[in-house]
């Protein structure tokens, strides 16, 4: 079993930056791979960015590529998506989210564990 719990959301202005941590739980961080989405007011959930267990692969949907950054610190049980360059599209509540072994990281249904979210908004 893993918890999740997302901080680190606000109101910034268009152009500013965030960075969103995930505290994680449990002594088996260090196995799962983690991910970040996001799900807008009326939309589905969609894929951010996600980083696998050793934190040496990193993956990021294209809306996300050049602009935001994930990172982990197993021995901190964190993730982290730096955010950078940021415009009103970009605001959703933000999840993380856990899977153990599984590739797909760009799918909902890869992941087993899940945050509450944490609300970002970008004005303009």
């Amino acid at each position: 079993q893993v918890q999740l719990v997302e901080s680190g959301g606000g109101l910034v202005q268009a152009g500013g930056s965030l960075r969103l941590s995930c505290a994680a739980s449990g002594r088996t961080f260090s196995s799962y791979n983690m991910g970040w989405f996001r799900q807008a007011p009326g939309k589905e959930r969609e894929f951010v960015a996600a980083i696998t267990s050793r934190g040496d692969i990193t993956y990021y949907a294209d809306s996300a590529k050049g602009r935001f950054t994930i990172s982990r610190d197993n021995a901190k049980n964190t993730v982290y998506l730096q955010m950078n360059s940021l415009n009103t599209e970009d605001t959703a509540v933000y999840y993380c989210a856990a899977n153990y072994g599984s590739w797909r990281f760009r799918t909902i249904a890869g992941y087993d564990y899940w945050g509450q979210g944490t609300q970002v908004t970008v004005s303009s």
